[in-house]
């Protein structure tokens, strides 16, 4: 069995520029994207978070490490400010070590994200 580093996308609007807010948002992808791929915290290498400029009350890896990604390499950053794009958005990638090959990882868009992938919006 071969194992691959693979990428997971996802992504999720928040009600608000609050601390509970925040991590209430990313724990929910987070969720959502560990039951749809049957991801194990100890698989994966890495999840690097965004947010766009609005959302700076908490930074989303708080919501990983209280979840269990307690060994993860974890990084924050603001995502890129364009004209029209989507406010109150959180976005992370996920490198997961794993199997799986790439066309049946599940990438995660909820809430206002849908938008931005409705291809693989549910």
């Amino acid at each position: 069995m071969t194992i691959a580093c693979r990428g997971v996308r996802g992504a999720i609007t928040c009600a608000s520029n609050t601390r509970e807010a925040i991590i209430e948002a990313t724990t929910t992808l987070l969720e959502g994207v560990i039951a749809a791929n049957g991801v194990v915290p100890a698989d994966v290498a890495s999840i690097w978070f965004t947010t766009t400029t609005d959302l700076y009350a908490e930074f989303p890896a708080v919501a990983a490490r209280k979840i269990g990604f307690t060994d993860t390499a974890l990084m924050n950053a603001h995502e890129m400010t364009v004209p029209g794009s989507l406010p109150m958005c959180i976005r992370l990638i996920m490198h997961w070590n794993t199997a799986k090959p790439q066309s049946d990882i599940k990438h995660i868009y909820l809430g206002g994200a849908t938008v931005l992938r409705p291809d693989l919006a549910k």
